[in-house]
């Protein structure tokens, strides 16, 4: 247990910041007794409103201490870095009882995180679904009905354009910050690292903000709204910003298990390094790229906090907006967000099993 505890207590850290900025959910649920959505629907004001300029700063401060409290306690302590004991390891079967109740407590963990994902399966085949266990009678009508919507057809085309924008950002900057991390002895690598990986524990709420609040007219970031409000380019950048560890990861996984001795080889030849990068480097490091690629569109696809906050006209909507307003539209509303959010649970599920096919396994993409 001691030597686990690190990395329990890093989990759980990241678990709080999370649960902590949630937005979705209490929208969802509408549920409006919660800092995110307070934040959210202090957005119509936000000129003459300062009170969610200080929400988020609260949150800010909160999630910072939470990281920085983590960071403290885990540097201090060897025993995350402790080297694996050395000697032969076996698999021990569990019998009888013992491998019985084991197996209930996973099933009925699983079963657990699988609920709501079943209750949306159900509810996107439900016709008719009140006060019983199951729906009473089921179809497949609110599929076709949810890809024809008005509303929805334009939302993916919008996702799939700012995705693959921040996948191509992505994977230009975490190449290049990559090779500097591990293939330079450039001072500061360490930190440069370290910054890297920040996005994924400051809350995608106090980003989206920051960005929503430096884009308002007369701001740093204001050229970044296009004609009529269109908030493209800061999908990018916010979409980039925030799956940037992703392919950075992955990226310094590659590097890590590639030969050098085949790159100072090509140079010492006289290969130009851009003719060594393209000749010798990337293809060695396709898998792991495409890998990172791969997961960085698909959570860009799905991303919740910046999606809500950012796009603010319905011809801008991306896919997560567009079941937000579903959930709000009369009649079977609830009935075609499931359906598109099963679509979306589909995609996400092809994508990540992808990904780890491709370099979960040789090149650690999920390795920290």
């Amino acid at each position: 247990m001691p030597l686990t505890m690190p990395g329990i207590f890093a989990g759980g850290a990241i678990v709080f910041i999370w649960s902590f900025t949630e937005l979705g959910v209490p929208l969802v649920f509408d549920y409006s007794r919660v800092a995110p959505v307070q934040i959210y629907d202090g957005l119509k004001d936000l000129e003459s409103n300062p009170f969610p300029y200080a929400l988020v700063a609260v949150m800010l401060i909160i999630s910072s201490a939470v990281f920085l409290l983590s960071k403290t306690l885990l540097g201090r302590s060897k025993l995350g870095t402790a080297p694996r004991p050395k000697g032969r390891q076996s698999e021990k079967r569990l019998q009888g009882w013992k491998g019985w109740g084991l197996t209930a407590v996973f099933l009925g963990v699983f079963l657990l995180a699988s609920l709501p994902h079943m209750g949306v399966i159900l509810l996107s085949v439900a016709t008719d679904w009140y006060g019983t266990i199951l729906p009473e009678q089921f179809t497949g009508a609110h599929y076709d009905e949810a890809l024809g919507h008005p509303l929805v057809v334009p939302s993916i085309q919008n996702s799939l354009l700012y995705a693959s924008g921040a996948m191509l950002v992505d994977l230009v900057l975490g190449l290049a910050i990559a090779w500097v991390i591990v293939r330079s002895t450039i001072r500061g690598r360490a930190l440069l690292d370290a910054l890297v990986m920040l996005p994924l524990a400051v809350p995608g709420l106090v980003l989206a903000f920051g960005y929503l609040a430096l884009s308002q007219e007369g701001r740093a970031f204001s050229f970044l709204v296009g004609a009529n409000g269109n908030p493209a380019l800061l999908l990018v950048m916010a979409y980039a910003v925030r799956r940037l560890p992703y392919v950075v990861r992955a990226a310094v996984a590659g590097l890590q298990q590639s030969n050098v001795t085949l790159e100072e080889a090509a140079l010492s030849l006289g290969a130009s390094p851009l003719r060594m990068m393209r000749r010798i480097a990337l293809p060695l490091l396709s898998a792991n790229l495409l890998a990172g690629g791969i997961l960085a569109f698909a959570f860009a696809m799905l991303e919740v906090s910046d999606s809500l906050i950012l796009a603010q006209q319905a011809e801008h909507f991306p896919i997560t907006k567009a079941i937000y307003a579903l959930l709000n539209t009369l009649g079977n509303g609830y009935e075609l967000a499931s359906a598109l959010g099963v679509w979306a649970m589909v995609f996400l599920g092809i994508s990540i099993v992808g990904a780890v096919s491709l370099a979960g396994k040789r090149g650690g993409l999920f390795r920290m």
